[in-house]
């Protein structure tokens, strides 16, 4: 079957098409008999997702009750990443208001279902309308009048319901899908990450006897292993760039240390490298001004790094890459937050005389090097998992874009599939 709908502009199927605000007294975690506050979080193809909800205090800002959501309005992210991602409200749905960076869309049920045009909002065919230059659309964000412009597709409304019913049937069975290959993509990272700190802090052996390290964030560790301050284990190197022409290199709390070149970083950059800190290869670099997010690691190549960061060489007693698997551990990350400096503790600063003052394990030098083998060879296997896992995933996502494209449009005989 390949018979296609007219097609309308949305402007002409619905009672409103308006945003919301940021409240005035702000959002939080919790405010009793408060209203749900949805943000672009919130809203997903998969339906509204709850578990980060906020809530407001209404009564503080009058202006609130003109956002407020109703049961079946479908909610579209019009600004940023999520541009374009809507979920439809399901009826029964507790008061909630939403962001400025959602957009409240109420069907008119004479014209058109709330979960088809969930439905086909969702479609590629509308979809590349929002994404496309012709319409002026771009991820900084969408006006009304691009949205009341967007072309709807629009077969009767019985043929309505019968797309809508399949496609909920046959979403929701993708959906969950999704959702379990996704609960394993945490338990592979949840897994990854007990494989590294169990084997950084307790080594290979589990037969090993352990002891008391007296340091509250190792706890017990192997009895042959000796405990040290950071200040006798490494050197601060506070060497400078005379050109500033070697390759510049970034930190960060999910990559560690990485070349600025291979990363997609939009931030300020400086006019001259010139005066840039010297990294050598299996230099320890803290990003001073994050280093309590855990932006830190063990340099891969020679290059130059942020006058603002902080070099660090190891000594004789460290094997570079065991260093860089210890440092990015959260719980060392939790550790060097004690000895940070500052009021808030968005601002807190790790500078040298607090780096100084940390302990870390000192396993012996030929057990460094098999720990670091070990969590080669064992995260290699679970990164492994992880690719196939997110493939299936891609697959799935893809399996369901291409099945709402087809039943919006025609080419899928809902009545026969049902």
């Amino acid at each position: 079957m390949n018979d296609n709908p007219p097609e309308l502009r949305l402007k002409f199927l619905v009672d409103k098409i308006g945003s919301g605000k940021t409240p005035l007294g702000g959002a939080q975690a919790y405010v009793p008999t408060g209203v749900m506050f949805l943000r672009s979080q919130n809203v997903h193809f998969d339906g509204l997702r709850l578990q980060d909800v906020v809530f407001i205090d209404e009564d503080t800002d009058a202006e609130m009750a003109s956002t407020r959501v109703e049961p079946e309005d479908v909610l579209l992210n019009i600004t940023g990443a999520s541009l374009g991602r809507c979920a439809l409200v399901p009826a029964g749905s507790k008061r909630a208001n939403v962001s400025q960076h959602v957009c409240i869309i109420r069907p008119n049920t004479r014209n058109i279902l709330p979960s088809y045009l969930n439905n086909v909002l969702q479609s590629a065919v509308v979809q590349s309308q929002i994404f496309s230059g012709e319409n002026g659309s771009s991820r900084e964000g969408l006006t009304f009048e691009q949205i009341a412009n967007l072309a709807i597709p629009l077969p009767s409304l019985a043929r309505q319901r019968a797309v809508a019913d399949y496609l909920d049937r046959e979403t929701a069975r993708l959906d969950a899908l999704v959702e379990a290959k996704e609960q394993v993509l945490g338990l592979l990272a949840e897994k990854r990450r007990a494989l590294i700190t169990r084997a950084v802090t307790r080594g290979l052996d589990p037969h090993s006897v352990l002891r008391d390290s007296g340091v509250s964030w190792l706890g017990d560790i192997p009895a042959h292993w000796e405990t040290e301050r950071a200040r006798w284990l490494f050197r601060e190197r506070d060497q400078r760039s005379e050109t500033g022409e070697e390759e510049l290199l970034t930190v960060s709390h999910l990559t560690g240390v990485t070349l600025r070149s291979e990363k997609d970083v939009n931030m300020f950059e400086a006019e001259t490298t010139e005066g840039y800190k010297i990294s050598l290869s299996g230099d320890l670099v803290i990003n001073t001004l994050w280093a309590w997010m855990g932006a830190m690691g063990v340099s891969p190549v020679n290059g130059i790094v942020s006058p603002a960061y902080n070099v660090y060489q190891p000594g004789p007693r460290l094997e570079p890459s065991y260093v860089d698997a210890l440092v990015r551990l959260p719980v060392f990350a939790q550790e060097v937050t004690r000895y940070s400096k500052g009021v808030w503790s968005s601002r807190l600063r790790l500078y040298p005389e607090g780096f100084f003052e940390v302990f870390l394990p000192v396993p012996p030098l030929i057990e460094q090097r098999a720990i670091v083998a070990h969590i080669a060879k064992e995260a290699q296997k679970l990164d492994d998992l992880r690719f196939a896992t997110e493939r299936t995933t891609i697959l799935l996502k893809e399996r369901r874009a291409a099945l709402i494209a087809a039943a919006v449009t025609g080419r899928i005989d809902v009545s026969e599939a049902a």
